[in-house]
Parts: C-alpha cells; structure tokens; sequence
C-alpha cells in the first residue's frame, strides 16, 4: 500500500510540474512531459526529483538547483529548435 501511495504522489508532482511548464512556456502537456524526460536524462536525476524542483521554485521562487536547471533549459531549447522543423 505504501508503493501505490508513493506512486500515486510521484505522479502528482510530476502532473503539476508540467502545469507549471506550460503556464511558462506556452506548451502542450505532451510536451511538458517529454522536457522534464530530457531534462531528468540530462541532468542525470529522477524525473519525480525534477518535478519536485520545479513545483517547489513555483511554489516559494526559490531558485532552482543549478544541474536542474541547466537541463530544463536545454530541453526548451532543444524543443524550440524541433518545433518548428520540416514537418511545420
């Protein structure tokens, strides 16, 4: 019971970083997702750890770790250059 509660969290957490990244950044869920993914991969760290980092720097504007930081930018940026590629 208590591996479905933490899942059951893990995955609300992650739900509202994404919230957070599109309010910011004007994206789809989808695409949400897939940034914390690259950013989690990037930064070598869990993507419920991410999204934690991210729900907390909304929460009290506390800046974000900065490896967690440097791979969310980069996932956006990465993002940005394939949005709008050949198939546009």
């Amino acid at each position: 019971m208590a591996q479905l509660r933490q899942a059951v969290d893990s995955h609300a957490v992650i739900d509202q970083a994404i919230g957070v990244l599109i309010c910011l950044h004007q994206i789809s869920a989808d695409t949400g997702f897939t940034v914390l993914r690259v950013a989690s991969q990037l930064a070598n760290t869990k993507l419920h750890t991410v999204a934690e980092a991210v729900t907390r720097w909304a929460r009290t504007h506390q800046p974000l770790p900065a490896p967690i930081k440097e791979a969310l930018d980069e996932a956006l940026r990465l993002h940005a250059g394939t949005q709008y590629g050949p198939e546009s």
